[in-house]
């Protein structure tokens, strides 16, 4: 019986398995690759941010740069990435803080500064930038933002110890702006520091606090009142010189349209004398008593005409009231006459009276008038040596 048992304690341990270096050697191994490619991983593959710029150290030396998304690289200590905001518009204020505690306090230290004309003046600004460069921003300064700041210091400094205070203050703040840009550029340049001017913006340049804040503002307030006034005035003139203008050019082509008139109406009169001066030199007798007729029709438009005939030595009776009155009776007396009047062209006169009153209303305004027109009858033109004509030619 105990020889049995010692024979099978004896089988079931040459049945238990046996621990062989060979295997615990490639456990090793498969533990060392996880561990190296999981450190490959996570070394090798980066992520840069769309407001970034990563750059790439080469056994520690900048080689290059990239721009967002997902690269690859070698594992360190081969390859090393640094990220930079360089997307990203940055700013710094000079003069003021705008964080902690003593956010919008001026700081005197950095606000104070003394004009070309020894005056004291309190500036502050805003400096926006952005990385132009990584390579040289991260290597080739260091603390990036106090350098910035001191060069924006100098900058601004320079330029405000070159004007005088009234400038200053008043027109010459876009002009000073425009100068710190320049001269700040011109230092970012110089020191190669990677940083790209965007603007500067002064938000204030006034004199300090107290008695001659008052005083230079009553002058501000002048000045801006005095180019008020010049604008007003202006606006003024360039409103009533094109009303002038458009007035005189006016007048102007009125002008030119009267005496364009006057011209034909001349050259009319003139066709019309020449025309009538014509007739009268193939027809003097006629032309001339038709001449005298119109004439006074036109100055006389209310008389009556009453032609007579002058070339005998006796006198003329004329009936005017019978005659004025036979208006009214259908020209009674003409008809008992009836006889054609007799002319002497050897005499010619006009008569005007005023007609005595009337019982007609309607003819107390009329004007007789008596016409002696030349004589057109050759019987009568025999009488010039003084012998009279007929009775009966009487009118």
């Amino acid at each position: 019986m105990g020889q049995n048992q010692n024979e099978d304690e004896g089988n079931n341990q040459s049945q238990k398995p046996s621990f062989k270096p060979v295997n615990a050697g490639k456990t090793i191994a498969i533990v060392i690759a996880a561990i190296v490619v999981i450190y490959l991983g996570s070394t090798s593959f980066y992520t840069v941010q769309e407001q970034e710029r990563a750059a790439i150290l080469t056994f520690g030396a900048y080689t290059h740069e990239t721009g967002s998304g997902l690269h690859f690289k070698f594992p360190y200590p081969i390859q090393e990435v640094v990220k930079v905001p360089a997307e990203l518009t940055q700013y710094i204020t000079l003069g003021y803080r705008d964080e902690g505690k003593k956010a919008n306090e001026t700081i005197e230290s950095e606000a104070m500064m003394i004009t070309g004309d020894e005056n004291i003046v309190i500036a502050d600004a805003v400096i926006t930038w952005k990385i132009s460069d990584i390579g040289k921003y991260l290597y080739n300064i260091d603390n990036a933002e106090q350098i910035l700041h001191n060069a924006a210091s100098a900058s601004v400094r320079s330029v405000i110890g070159s004007q005088k205070l009234d400038f200053a203050i008043t027109d010459g703040k876009t002009v000073i702006q425009d100068e710190v840009r320049s001269r700040l550029v011109e230092l970012q340049t110089k020191y190669d520091t990677g940083i790209q001017i965007i603007d500067i913006k002064f938000q204030d340049i006034e004199p300090p606090g107290g008695e001659v804040e008052d005083a230079f503002r009553d002058v501000t307030n002048a000045r801006e009142e005095k180019n008020t006034k010049i604008n007003e005035a202006k606006r003024y003139e360039n409103d009533r010189i094109p009303k002038a203008r458009g007035e005189a050019q006016a007048l102007i082509e009125n002008a030119e349209a009267d005496k364009k008139s006057r011209v034909l109406n001349a050259e009319g009169d003139v066709a019309k004398f020449n025309a009538i001066y014509k007739e009268y030199v193939n027809n003097k007798s006629v032309t001339e008593s038709r001449l005298i007729l119109e004439t006074l029709e036109k100055i006389l438009p209310n008389a009556q005409i009453l032609i007579t005939n002058t070339g005998s030595n006796t006198v003329n009776y004329l009936p005017l009231n019978e005659l004025l009155q036979g208006k009214e009776n259908g020209n009674k007396i003409e008809s008992e006459k009836g006889k054609a009047p007799v002319v002497n062209e050897s005499s010619f006169s006009t008569k005007t009276q005023p007609q005595e009153k009337s019982e007609n209303p309607s003819s107390t305004n009329d004007v007789s008038t008596e016409v002696d027109l030349p004589n057109t009858n050759p019987e009568q033109s025999s009488n010039e040596n003084g012998q009279s004509a007929t009775p009966g030619g009487n009118r």
